[in-house]
């Protein structure tokens, strides 16, 4: 058993530490709501505090889970931030989809070594099942004693080198699932306007080299206009925003998913911020809707 602490219980951080506690560590939870701090350990036990300094005090491994890159400098580095309290040879491990520059930043400001950045794929559902899939940056010493305390809910839990490759490695992940599912939005769209059943459509495709992760688990979901299943429209841009500002500072381009992230933007205009990245299909049934009257 290990004394860990857990800063941010949103859809991803909540279940995460919940396996945590599951596995007999002693853990403390901070989050920015405290409501939501108070269900979570009136779920799982362990303690609840007021500030991420005190969840970091004591604990051996501290992780975290928030939105953007300014939500992680504050659980970090504020006033009350995790810097304040965390022991000398403790480890932060961050979970958040930030950038790979913020998470350089902090990994100096904690002298270097003692910070892994760890962003996790695999949705909501995969934090629920322990099926998250993990890639991280930073020093391999510090990443081998992190390891198998990341693998209470994870899958896969790969080392992709220096302080900012696992942040680089997840806008490769972000950038292939925005085409994914672009492309399966507009399969889905021509099989229904063409009177095709899509259900044996995506029965008859799914066996060969069009199937994906997106297809297998979205489709259902798709085809009967549901879309609160998933990671949200609103986080996919912020993601795709931070892969687009990398792309600038390496002098590359990346046409799809700038386009896509235009087409989510779309998506916002109809209210569908919080519906999952599948909605894309809403948009294009809603624009050929339009044309139609």
């Amino acid at each position: 058993m290990s004394r860990l602490a857990f800063i941010g219980l949103g859809t991803m951080g909540y279940p995460m530490a919940g396996h945590l506690a599951r596995h007999g560590h002693d853990v403390t939870v901070y989050n920015r709501t405290a409501a939501k701090a108070d269900a979570w350990r009136r779920e799982y036990g362990g303690r609840a505090v007021a500030t991420p300094a005190q969840a970091a005090a004591g604990a051996e491994f501290v992780f975290t889970c928030v939105g953007n890159d300014q939500d992680l400098r504050d659980v970090v580095l504020g006033k009350d931030g995790i810097v304040h309290g965390l022991e000398k040879n403790a480890v932060l491990v961050d979970h958040s989809t930030v950038s790979a520059e913020v998470s350089r930043d902090i990994a100096a400001q904690l002298g270097g070594t003692r910070f892994i950045d760890a962003p996790v794929s695999g949705g909501q559902q995969g934090a629920i099942n322990g099926q998250l899939t993990i890639m991280c940056g930073g020093d391999a010493e510090i990443f081998a004693r992190s390891e198998s305390v990341m693998r209470h809910y994870a899958k896969a839990v790969t080392y992709m080198g220096p302080t900012g490759n696992g942040q680089l490695t997840k806008m490769v992940n972000q950038i292939c699932v925005a085409g994914l599912v672009q492309a399966l939005s507009e399969g889905l769209h021509l099989a229904m306007a063409a009177g095709l059943d899509a259900q044996r459509v995506i029965d008859a495709i799914s066996q060969g080299a069009a199937s994906s992760w997106q297809m297998v688990n979205r489709h259902k979901t798709m085809i009967a206009g549901e879309y609160e299943h998933g990671f949200a429209v609103d986080w996919m841009r912020k993601d795709l925003a931070i892969c687009q500002d990398e792309a600038r500072r390496l002098g590359i381009e990346l046409p799809v998913a700038a386009l896509v992230d235009t087409f989510y933007a779309d998506v916002q205009a109809m209210g569908g911020g919080r519906w999952d990245t599948s909605s894309l299909l809403a948009r294009l049934q809603a624009h050929d809707d339009l044309k139609s009257n």
